[in-house]
């Protein structure tokens, strides 16, 4: 189970004209820290802010040229410019892919860059053979929920209090987060739940999650 390279990347999960995919590297670790501080203020705390640390690229992530390892932080590049990044972690065992960040320069925020993440997720997911790939958009903002509806991923769910965030100068709260899903498998590889292993509460909002998609005919 390997990561995709970046020309394997572009044909699968096509950026706008101009851009361009790259592995992180290690003499871009600095500059990327930096961009990070700059367009995403609220990275300091929270599940996000190992990326401003350079000893978690150094440890635990996938580099340009380097061994296999279970994070990979792709860069979005227009000529030599950095314009956006992404980061995902697999669990191999499990075989699902979580997009841990998505981070657009503001200077490139008009090319719509941030609907290319959905599909590289994805396709990061199917290049290894993935199950799911799911992400989370904060509820802070409405911005990244709308970008997965509108790239066809599914509310799954809603985690309160999961994450942390800047949520004024100097006001840290535990915020609640989205949960979106994309399932990598066909539907024979699904185990449909039955009804008589549900809670009455479970199979409400699974209802109101996955309507018209009741419990297998066998467990009625």
């Amino acid at each position: 189970m390997l990561w995709p390279s970046a020309s394997e990347l572009a044909l699968s999960a096509p950026l706008p004209p101009g851009y361009h995919y790259e592995l992180l590297d290690r003499r871009q670790i600095p500059v990327l820290i930096s961009a990070l501080e700059a367009w995403y203020p609220g990275i300091v705390v929270g599940n996000a802010s190992c990326h401003l640390r350079e000893d978690f690229y150094v440890q635990r992530v996938r580099l340009e040229d380097e061994p296999e390892r279970d994070f990979i932080v792709i860069l979005i590049k227009q000529g030599d410019r950095l314009a956006g990044v992404f980061s995902g972690e697999r669990d191999v065992d499990g075989e699902v892919l979580y997009g841990r960040i998505c981070a657009i320069s503001p200077e490139h925020r008009g090319a719509h860059l941030s609907r290319s993440v959905p599909l590289l997720e994805e396709a990061l997911g199917r290049a290894m053979g993935m199950g799911m790939a799911y992400g989370l958009a904060t509820m802070h903002y409405p911005h990244m929920q709308a970008t997965f509806e509108r790239m066809g991923w599914r509310l799954v769910g809603i985690t309160p209090g999961f994450d942390r965030e800047l949520v004024a100068p100097g006001v840290v709260k535990r915020v609640y987060e989205a949960v979106y899903a994309k399932v990598l498998v066909a539907e024979e590889g699904l185990l449909r739940p039955q009804a008589r292993s549900m809670t009455p509460a479970v199979r409400a909002l699974f209802g109101i999650l996955f309507p018209g998609e009741g419990p297998s005919a066998s467990s009625r």
